[in-house]
């Protein structure tokens, strides 16, 4: 689907008819949105990514005839009329897909059963808690109230980064926020831990702090608030296609502007003569030239290894030397279980259920940081997930990601032995809550934070990198505003993605639209951009290929069917993703 080879940039100087040329690096959305504003603005882009996908970690890969969707739980900006989804309108995520809305965020059940379900309406959530603990009428009513008004501000800042934006920009935004002002900062200023305290029943104390499936921990209210009030104005839904359908969608859109995107490139270094960027070295020695340099890569890898660490500030050393490994800054790395089996689910079923975990539980699941796991129906989100007559499963939780880093490099085999004992909890577990699902089980699949890591580049693991509202949140907006996207002493060098957008596939979008002014305003040229005019119908055949991760389990699975016939196989219980 991509191009592989493209024009030769190995030579230093201009492109035959003048037009400066760009080098991005890194092929996930952040990477991939650079691209595309690039070339919508006239520019020459070249995009180098290591893996054989887009997307980075907005993936899926396949096995046995299964989707494993990893990344989307929900994305703002799927409704019309924001700003929000204008990007994805310009970036072409969209194109042709219907979209999936859900009635509730989450519901969460503890371990003797009660439950509590997060429905994004305000009045339903507010009968649905007062029935719970009318006891708890007070901060039931009051974050019930608060949601009301949230349903009905419209703020998506993901056009035009403050430094640019004319005093019309700055004006209009002000004349959203100034009635809202008291709104944002009570909630912003109060931690959810300490709004979940003030219920008295225990239920809704642990619950309250998983509307986010598990406990960001750092988190006040605000973003919860934002979140839930986006899905209810149905503004924050699952497109069809999921994750990689995403990435393929932003992938066609650059392809189809004239985008170059090379796959298996590895670049090791950032050339710069002069104090500036002049292009990449590949894995190999191959180099290639450029005006301008974005990595949209891993921040660390790209400041300490591609540049090896010669253009700092205090704050990116405070970031990247005090920060990166320092509880509660990044976003923490998790457990993946993908589960395929026969059948489907009772309609009735929540499609996304936190279960709180007694501390006996807690001990089973390997490098858990938290009591928690999150059961999601993924057959729920989109078709195409799993083949007919077939469902889908993905369990997740926050998990240490040295605790497998370790066992991957000092004991590969304790570290399979854990991946396969993450599966067999997850068997056991859902037959407790769903008893006979254990027959129809057909394959569990495990992704640990090493691999995220090995597949991504991504520091610890993290899919989200830095938290927003963090001790980072600051340091990281004064890279994009006052660092402009730039690094001191070095010309001619951007960055974007999730390291200076602050997770979510949104702000990682905007990175891209973000960089690209910026660019545009350093050449002289002029910024463009307008929205895909692609109709073609979505179907899964857009995901195309999926590369062959284990050609040797894919064999042994394709065999099982006659080996069970003969009596002489279980289920599947192996974890496949390394």
């Amino acid at each position: 689907m991509a191009r592989d080879n493209g024009p030769d940039w190995s030579e230093r100087g201009a492109s035959a008819d003048g037009t400066p040329r760009v080098i991005v690096i890194g092929g996930g959305v952040g990477g991939l949105s650079t691209g595309v504003y690039g070339q919508m603005s006239g520019l020459q882009t070249r995009i180098f990514e290591t893996h054989v996908l887009p997307g980075g970690c907005c993936t899926a890969w396949s096995r046995q005839g299964y989707i494993f969707d990893y990344c989307i739980e929900w994305l703002i900006g799927t409704g019309a009329g924001n700003d929000a989804n204008r990007v994805w309108r310009e970036l072409g995520a969209l194109d042709g897909k219907t979209v999936r809305d859900f009635d509730m965020f989450n519901k969460v059940v503890d371990e003797d059963g009660r439950s509590v379900t997060f429905y994004n309406d305000p009045d339903r959530l507010e009968a649905h808690l007062l029935e719970i603990s009318p006891a708890d009428a007070e901060p039931i009513r009051a974050f019930c109230a608060d949601l009301r008004r949230f349903v009905k501000i419209e703020l998506y800042p993901f056009l035009t980064p403050d430094p640019l934006k004319s005093v019309g920009e700055k004006l209009r935004t002000l004349l959203k926020v100034l009635p809202a002002f008291r709104l944002f900062w009570r909630n912003a200023a109060t931690p959810m831990h300490r709004f979940a305290d003030r219920f008295s029943d225990p239920l809704l104390r642990r619950a309250f702090r998983n509307i986010f499936y598990q406990d960001p921990e750092t988190f006040p209210v605000l973003p919860y608030l934002y979140n839930m009030a986006c899905a209810h104005n149905r503004n924050a839904g699952f497109p069809q296609g999921g994750s990689l359908g995403l990435s393929r969608s932003i992938e066609e859109r650059y392809l189809a502007l004239g985008g170059i995107l090379n796959y298996r490139c590895r670049v090791d270094k950032i050339l710069v003569e002069d104090g500036r960027a002049v292009g990449v070295q590949l894995k190999g020695g191959a180099r290639h030239y450029a005006d301008i340099v974005v990595s949209a890569a891993d921040g660390y890898t790209t400041l300490y290894g591609m540049l090896e660490g010669k253009y700092t500030s205090p704050a990116i050393e405070t970031l990247y030397g005090e920060m990166l490994d320092k509880p509660g800054i990044l976003f923490p790395a998790v457990v993946s279980a993908f589960v395929g089996l026969t059948g489907d689910f009772d309609p009735d079923d929540s499609h996304s259920t936190t279960y709180l975990l007694s501390e006996e539980e807690g001990r089973r699941l390997p490098g858990a940081l938290q009591n928690s796991i999150v059961v999601q129906l993924r057959s729920r989100y989109s078709d195409g997930f799993a083949p007919p007559g077939r469902a889908v499963i993905h369990c997740t939780y926050f998990s240490d990601f040295h605790y497998w880093r370790r066992l991957r490099s000092e004991d590969r085999k304790r570290y399979w032995a854990e991946k396969r004992e993450v599966a067999q909890f997850v068997r056991e577990f859902l037959e407790r809550r769903y008893p006979g699902m254990n027959e129809r089980i057909e394959l569990v699949d495990v992704a640990s934070p090493a691999t995220t890591k090995r597949y991504t580049g991504n520091s610890n693991g993290s899919i989200l990198a830095w938290k927003a509202f963090s001790d980072a949140e600051d340091l990281a907006n004064e890279l994009v505003n006052k660092g402009r996207m730039q690094l001191p002493g070095l010309k001619g060098f951007y960055m974007a993605g999730q390291w200076v957008g602050l997770g979510g596939l949104i702000r990682a979008a905007s990175t891209g639209r973000f960089a690209m002014q910026y660019i545009c305003k350093e050449l002289g040229r002029e910024f463009r951009a307008f929205e895909s005019q692609a109709g073609e119908r979505w179907h899964t055949g857009k995901l195309g290929p999926f590369p062959q991760l284990d050609k040797a389990l894919d064999k042994q699975a394709a065999d099982r069917p006659a080996r069970a016939a003969r009596g002489g196989d279980a289920p599947a219980l192996h974890a496949t993703i390394v």
